[in-house]
C-alpha cells in the first residue's frame, strides 16, 4: 500500500509535495491535473499512484492553462480539483486563471505553485504571490510539513465558502525536503459530477459559469476576498509564537518561518523577539496584524524572494497609524535582507544580529583554516549534459553544421536540460544564443529571418524539446509557415519529459495514469502544417551533419529535423550499454595530436577522462553509458568501440 494511503493517526515521513497530495486526498479530491516542472511534480506523480484506490482522475496536460481548464471543468460539475505547477507554469495558465477568478467556481479547486527561490533548477526565480493580489484571489502558504498537508485540505474548504479558486504556494525547500506528519481521515465517499447551467446568468450554482456581467461579477469577486479576509482573522495557520512585549515582532510566512525560528535560536533571543507567522498571506488579516503590530515599534519582515508581505503590511498600516503609531520596518525594501535568492538562517541571522545589536559567535579560526586547508583538495564538478546523453550529440552537429556553413548563424534555445549549451564550450559548445520561456526560441527564430530587411543576414535555428513541442511550440511553428519565416527547427526528440522525471506527454502511448493512450506525432504536425520534415539519429554523427548542413543551406521556407534518442537516464534505457568502449593507448597520441585533445577538452564527455600519468585519454567504464558516439569524433580513431552483449 502506497504511504499516501496510511491510515488516520498514523506519523509518516512525507516529502512536502506528499505532504500536499495527502492533504488534498484527505479534502476529497477528484480530478488533478497538472504539467511537469521542478520542484511541483511530484504532487501529480504521487497522486497518479492511488487513482484506483481512491476513484481519481488524474492527467499530465499539455500545458498548465490547460491543466487548470481540465481541474475547472471538475469544480464546475461539483467536484474537488487541484492543478498543479512550477512559478514559470503560473504565468502560462494566468489568461484562464484571470477569467476563472471572475467567474468564479463551484466545487473547491486549489492551484498548487510550488517555486524556486534561487532558481536551483530553473531559468528564473519568479513568483507568483502578486498574481493572486493583481486577480483578487487568496493566497496560502505552509510553513513546514504537517502544515502543507493540514492547509492544503483547508484550502478545499475556503474555496467552497468564497466559491473561488484558491492558490496554495509551496517552495523548493518545502516542496523537495521531508518531515513527520500525522495523518488525517480519508473520506470514505468518492464525489459524483453534476454540472448545472439552467440558472440565471448571476446564478453561481446553477447558471452558466460565466465571467459576465462583468460589473457584477467583479463586485462578487471582491466580497468574495472580504470573506476571505474575515476567515483569515481567526484562521489556526496565522500564529504568534514568543514574548508578550517582544522588542522586536519577525512577521513571516513559509519556510522563512523555519529560518527565522533557528535564527532566534541562535542568537539566544527568545525573550526578546517574537513572529507574527501568517499562513494566509493574501488579503491580509488586518485586525489580528493590527493586534501584533501594537506590540512594538520595530518590525522585521523576513519572506522569498521580493517583498510581496512587505509591501501589503506597510499599505495596510498607513490605514492604522493613528491606533499603532510610528513603527521602524526592517526587510528587503531598506536592504536588510537581499531581494534576491533564498534566504536561509545564516542570512536572517546576520540580519536579526544587526538590528539587535547581538553578535553570532560562529565556528573557531582553527575549523575555518583546516576547512581552507582542505578546499584545494576537492575536485572540481563542472555542469554538463551526462554520459550518453543526445543532446552532447545534437549540439556537436549543430555546432559543426553552423561552422561549415560559415554565415555565422546561431540558434535560438528553449528550457530543458539543453538549455547547458547556452553555457560553456565543456557543455554544449556556445550554441545557444537566447533563452527564454518554452516555445519562444521558436517565436523568436521566425522574427529573427524575417530582419534580412534591415541587414540581419544569418541562418537561423531553433530547437526544443519534445514535451516543450506540445506546450507552447505548435502556435510558433504555425506562425512561422504562415509568414514564410525561412527558419531551420530542430525537435531534441529523447522521447519524455526528461529534466523533471521522464513523465509522459502526448507524443507517448501511455497516460500519467498508467493508461494506454493514442499518441500524438510531431512529424506529422510538421508535414501537417506544410513544413519540411527529416529525422535523424543524433548519434548518427555524419547522416545528421549531412542533413542539417543540407536543411540550412536551403531557402524561402520552414524546414525541421528531429532529433530522436531516448534519454540515456530514461527507465527503458539506463543501465543498458548498445556498445563497450575503450581507448587504444598505441593509437592515442594525446596533446601531440593536431586535434589537441578534441575528447577530453572539446567533446568532454564525462566518460572520457584524461590520465595525468600515461597523457592518454581514457574510458569510465562505470559512468559510460555506451552510446558510442566519441568514436566518431577522435581523428586517429583511437577510441575504439565493440558491440554490447544482450
Amino acid at each position: 500500500m502506497s504511504k499516501l494511503l496510511s491510515p488516520a493517526k498514523t506519523e509518516v515521513l512525507f516529502m512536502g509535495n506528499e505532504a500536499i497530495a495527502r492533504g488534498a486526498l484527505e479534502a476529497g479530491l477528484s480530478v488533478a491535473a497538472g504539467y511537469p516542472g521542478t520542484p511541483s511534480s511530484e504532487v501529480i506523480e504521487n497522486l497518479a499512484t492511488v487513482t484506483k484506490e481512491r476513484k481519481l482522475y488524474v492527467e499530465w496536460s499539455t500545458n498548465e492553462k490547460v491543466a487548470l481548464e481540465v481541474a475547472a471543468a471538475a469544480s464546475f460539475a461539483g467536484l474537488r480539483s487541484v492543478c498543479v505547477m512550477k512559478q514559470n507554469g503560473v504565468n502560462v495558465a494566468s489568461d484562464f486563471l484571470l477569467h476563472l477568478a471572475a467567474s468564479g467556481t463551484r466545487g473547491g479547486i486549489v492551484l498548487v505553485t510550488c517555486e524556486d527561490p534561487g532558481a536551483l533548477s530553473s531559468v528564473n526565480e519568479g513568483e507568483s504571490r502578486y498574481f493572486a493580489r493583481m486577480l483578487e484571489i487568496p493566497l496560502l502558504e505552509p510553513a513546514d510539513f504537517q502544515e502543507a498537508k493540514d492547509l492544503t485540505k483547508w484550502a478545499f474548504e475556503l474555496s467552497e465558502k468564497i466559491r473561488n479558486i484558491v492558490i496554495l504556494r509551496s517552495v523548493t525547500r518545502m516542496s523537495h525536503a521531508s518531515g513527520n506528519v500525522i495523518c488525517g481521515k480519508l473520506p470514505d465517499k468518492s464525489g459524483i459530477a453534476r454540472f448545472i447551467y439552467d440558472g440565471l446568468i448571476t446564478d453561481p450554482l446553477r447558471g452558466p459559469v460565466i465571467s459576465t456581467p462583468v460589473v457584477i461579477k467583479h463586485t462578487l469577486q471582491q466580497e468574495k476576498v472580504k470573506k476571505a479576509v474575515e476567515l483569515f482573522e481567526d484562521s489556526p495557520f496565522n500564529k504568534y509564537f514568543g514574548p508578550r512585549h517582544p522588542e522586536l515582532l519577525i512577521i513571516t510566512s513559509s519556510v522563512c518561518f523555519l529560518y527565522s525560528q533557528e535564527a532566534i535560536s541562535m542568537l539566544g533571543l527568545q525573550k526578546r523577539v517574537g513572529i507574527l507567522k501568517f499562513g494566509c498571506t493574501w488579503p491580509l488579516p488586518t485586525k489580528l496584524l493590527k493586534k501584533y503590530l501594537r506590540l512594538t515599534d520595530k518590525i522585521m519582515i523576513v519572506e522569498e524572494v521580493l517583498p510581496f508581505l512587505e509591501e501589503n503590511i506597510k499599505v495596510a498600516v498607513v490605514g492604522m497609524l493613528k491606533e499603532i503609531g510610528i513603527k521602524t520596518f526592517y526587510g528587503k525594501m531598506d536592504g536588510t535582507l537581499p531581494s534576491v535568492g533564498e534566504l536561509n538562517a545564516d542570512l536572517v541571522v546576520h540580519a536579526l544580529g544587526k538590528i539587535m545589536k547581538v553578535k553570532y559567535k560562529s565556528l573557531p579560526g582553527s575549523y575555518t583554516r583546516e576547512i581552507k586547508k582542505i578546499a584545494p583538495l576537492i575536485p572540481e564538478r563542472e555542469l554538463t549534459f551526462c554520459p550518453g546523453c543526445p543532446h552532447r550529440a545534437s549540439f556537436w552537429s549543430i555546432n559543426n553544421a553552423l561552422q561549415l556553413d560559415g554565415r555565422g548563424g546561431f540558434v535560438c534555445g528553449d528550457i530543458g536540460c539543453y538549455a547547458m549549451a547556452a553555457l560553456s564550450p565543456a557543455i554544449g559548445f556556445n550554441t545557444v544564443r537566447t533563452l527564454h520561456s518554452m516555445g519562444s526560441g521558436t517565436g523568436l527564430a521566425s522574427g529573427f529571418v524575417k530582419l534580412n530587411a534591415f541587414g540581419l543576414e544569418k541562418p537561423v535555428l531553433a530547437v526544443c524539446g519534445d514535451s516543450t513541442f506540445y506546450h507552447a511550440v505548435i502556435p510558433a511553428l504555425i506562425n512561422a509557415q504562415h509568414n514564410r519565416a525561412d527558419i531551420t527547427f530542430i525537435v531534441l526528440d529523447n522521447a519524455g519529459t526528461a529534466m523533471t522525471g521522464f513523465q509522459p506527454h502526448p507524443g507517448l502511448a501511455v497516460s500519467a495514469m498508467g493508461e494506454s493512450v493514442p499518441a500524438v506525432d510531431i512529424p506529422k504536425i510538421c508535414s501537417a502544417i506544410g513544413a519540411k520534415v527529416a529525422i535523424s539519429d543524433p548519434f548518427d554523427l555524419e547522416g545528421t551533419s549531412r542533413t542539417l548542413t543540407s536543411l540550412i543551406a536551403e531557402s524561402g521556407s520552414l524546414k525541421v529535423l528531429i532529433l530522436r534518442q531516448i534519454c540515456a537516464l530514461s527507465p527503458e534505457k539506463k543501465g543498458k550499454k548498445k556498445f563497450l568502449m575503450q581507448v587504444n593507448e598505441e593509437l592515442c597520441l594525446g596533446e601531440n595530436c593536431g586535434c589537441n585533445r578534441l575528447c577530453t577538452r572539446i567533446f568532454r564527455c564525462p566518460a572520457l577522462t584524461w590520465d595525468q600519468i600515461k597523457k592518454k585519454a581514457a574510458v569510465d567504464e562505470v559512468i559510460c553509458a555506451g552510446c558510442g558516439v566519441c568514436y566518431s569524433i577522435c581523428p586517429q580513431k583511437a577510441i575504439m568501440r565493440t558491440e554490447a552483449a544482450e
